[in-house]
């Protein structure tokens, strides 16, 4: 299918949730989702079936935290992968007004945005299949609530793309998927060769480039930024990481014109070796990271990049329970509800 007749199924979800109302966003769900589609959501949510189940689980929740929920689409993607098969990719924020908690994290009575990176896969006109990534660690920073490492990067709600056209996006993507993997055969020359310069970084990368991660990691600008707030610690940390482009791991990767975009379930295969990445301890253990990732190219550099990386499944795999820790460092604080006046009266 092409890749504008994929979008043109999405738009009655993609409308419904613009504003979220039970009984409109659930009958867009059931006429988009197979009953049996597989939906692989990040931790703590897990692998769901069907539309009720997304619902139940997943949206429901957000909405009762934040009952004006609205998703914001910044980018939508869609093609077919090498292998055949259809995608939709898209990244955006959820935003409302956050007025209770959601999955322990105590409100703020004030607009909150929760990024969002979810893949669809499509067959016969229904998603069969979901790969989807929630930044609550953000929303956790927002209210005050992070309980784990400070990050090294920039917290900021992760804009558009600067050029505009995200959600416009058309043409034959294969050149940008040729850079974008030549970027990523070039990083894994690094650390077997030592020398930094081997990874060609200004070869592949805009100078003025935007590197934006998820919460606990960080945004970040340039070589300089990149290196020093994510890379260095990183690969300090999990010098032997693989990526699905050099191994047997899981990935789908499709692209539009300027940009193209991945998905794995998991995509990294790494080991916990040495300290210095996330504060996280030296555990020896190897660990399967989900990634799932746009890129836009500007004048024959990657000029943006969105980052999600599934971390809270990354502490689960070390024996780290985020969200208890969560409620242990906010069991102090009131997590009722917030009722904020309409400020029509005196």
């Amino acid at each position: 299918m092409n890749s504008d007749a994929l979008k043109i199924l999405i738009k009655p979800f993609q409308s419904a949730m613009m504003d979220v109302e039970e009984t409109a966003t659930r009958k867009a769900m059931h006429d988009l989702f197979a009953p049996d589609a597989e939906l692989h959501m990040c931790h703590p949510f897990g692998d769901l079936m069907g539309p009720d189940a997304l619902w139940s689980t997943c949206i429901e929740p957000l909405h009762a935290a934040m009952p004006d929920l609205e998703r914001r689409d910044m980018i939508v993607l869609a093609g077919t992968t090498p292998e055949g098969r259809d995608w939709i990719g898209c990244m955006g924020n959820y935003m409302g007004t956050f007025i209770a908690p959601f999955m322990d994290i105590p409100p703020t009575g004030h607009l909150a945005h929760m990024r969002y990176h979810e893949f669809y896969q499509l067959k016969d006109g229904k998603i069969t299949s979901m790969q989807a990534i929630w930044d609550m660690p953000e929303l956790m920073m927002q209210t005050g609530a992070w309980p784990m490492a400070p990050q090294l990067g920039k917290f900021l709600c992760t804009p558009a793309p600067m050029s505009g056209d995200g959600l416009n996006v058309s043409g034959d993507g294969q050149a940008t998927m040729d850079h974008v993997m030549g970027m990523l055969t070039a990083l894994c020359k690094y650390p077997s060769d030592p020398d930094p310069a081997v990874m060609e970084l200004d070869e592949f990368w805009h100078p003025r480039f935007n590197w934006y991660g998820p919460a606990g990691i960080g945004t970040m600008r340039g070589i300089s930024g990149f290196r020093n707030w994510h890379q260095i610690p990183f690969l300090r940390g999990m010098p032997d990481r693989k990526l699905d482009a050099m191994g047997d791991l899981m990935s789908e990767w499709f692209g539009q014109g300027e940009y193209v975009c991945e998905t794995g379930w998991p995509n990294m295969r790494l080991t916990l070796s040495d300290d210095g990445w996330m504060g996280i301890a030296p555990a020896g253990k190897e660990v399967l990271l989900r990634s799932l990732d746009f890129w836009r190219m500007e004048n024959g550099l990657i000029r943006e990049n969105w980052v999600l990386v599934d971390l809270l499944d990354l502490y689960a795999q070390v024996g780290v329970d985020v969200f208890a820790r969560l409620r242990e460092f906010n069991k102090a604080r009131n997590l009722g509800p917030i009722t904020v006046p309409s400020g029509m009266s005196q």
